[in-house]
């Protein structure tokens, strides 16, 4: 990690502020050769993490922002070497234009994540907190903000660090026995240990329980929604959506591949995965089509099984709830309402017309 890395830290759209971060060796001297602050002096004279104003520069001297910066020296930041920060009024070239002129004073592009792996490799966070960054960049709920703050500030780490010490420990009496037995060392009993080594072992689990929650909120729930041509299943994603994503005709087998889509239902954001018509056919496309909807059913942790409740079951909606209970999840929808159901008996079954919204 001897050279420079330099990246915009802010989203590539029209904004009112943008930023572009450097963090390596020559962070400081590369920011310090395009930033001239009004007070006077150098950038590389200023005091850690104080936001100095002042005038952005290119290598030639011409005038591209008027802006605020500031450094901080390692190991004291969040890389744990030297890093500049540049905050410059939101314009995507402009930000690519200094980008643009670090890189000519020596320093690269980024890779993605970069920043946060040298603050791991570093000391200056453990991998959990590291994954936690990510984590909270890619929330997508409330629930994820929080759940992913609570990995940065270290709450998984410390439970982690007291099982650790608490090994540590055993091993070390351990050792000392057998290296020294002829040193007035405690005698070792395992049995001295069992409660602190149980109590670990209940926060292991209790770390471990908590991953498929995690999974949810980080990820969403894979919901397959599955049935037989024609039943209203396209239609159903477009409504849960709220606008038109699958093509809805009445001609069957117009769906052939996978649709996937993410919607947020409360708190949670479920992972809405429009499936082919399932049916016997001779058409290959749409056979691949059909295999891939049973793999998308045994795979979810949601199956939303739609069926035409205004005409009797037959033998393939039969073969489609078999398919539909292998998931650990299902809800069976009975569409089109508003023709009259004559279904009845189906378990975990709502009623509900795509067509007029009613029992959405």
């Amino acid at each position: 990690m001897k050279d420079t890395i330099a990246a915009i830290a802010t989203g590539h759209q029209v904004a009112a502020i943008g930023i572009v971060r450097l963090s390596g060796p020559e962070a400081i001297l590369c920011a310090d050769r395009l930033f001239r602050p009004y007070a006077g002096g150098a950038l590389r004279e200023q005091a850690d993490r104080k936001l100095v104003f002042g005038e952005l520069r290119g290598l030639q001297g011409e005038l591209l922002d008027i802006c605020l910066c500031t450094v901080s020296r390692g190991p004291n930041s969040y890389t744990g070497e030297d890093t500049a920060e540049f905050q410059c009024h939101g314009s995507p070239m402009l930000l690519r234009t200094l980008l643009q002129e670090l890189f000519r004073l020596g320093a690269r592009q980024a890779g993605p994540g970069e920043f946060t792996k040298r603050a791991f490799l570093n000391g200056r966070m453990d991998l959990s907190a590291a994954e936690a960054v990510i984590d909270l960049i890619d929330a997508e709920s409330e629930e994820a903000v929080r759940n992913a703050a609570g990995q940065l500030s270290g709450a998984i780490h410390r439970k982690a660090e007291k099982i650790y010490s608490t090994l540590a420990g055993v091993s070390a009496h351990f050792h000392a026995v057998l290296d020294y037995p002829d040193e007035d060392i405690e005698e070792f009993e395992l049995q001295n240990y069992s409660e602190s080594l149980r109590e670990g072992l209940r926060t292991l689990e209790s770390l471990l329980g908590t991953f498929e929650r995690g999974r949810v909120m980080n990820s969403g729930i894979p919901a397959a929604i599955i049935g037989l041509p024609n039943a209203g299943k396209s239609s159903l994603l477009n409504a849960l959506l709220g606008y038109d994503r699958a093509i809805v005709t009445e001609v069957p087998g117009t769906t052939r591949d996978t649709v996937e889509e993410k919607v947020r239902l409360g708190d949670l954001t479920l992972r809405l995965i429009d499936t082919a018509g399932i049916r016997s056919t001779e058409d290959v496309v749409e056979r691949m089509g059909v295999e891939r909807s049973l793999a998308a059913a045994k795979e979810a942790d949601l199956a939303l099984l739609v069926i035409d409740g205004s005409v009797p079951l037959t033998q393939a909606d039969q073969e489609a709830i078999a398919a539909a209970q292998q998931a650990p999840r299902r809800i069976c929808i009975l569409n089109k309402s508003d023709l009259g159901s004559v279904v009845s008996g189906v378990p975990d079954a709502v009623s509900l017309s795509c067509k007029t919204g009613a029992g959405l």
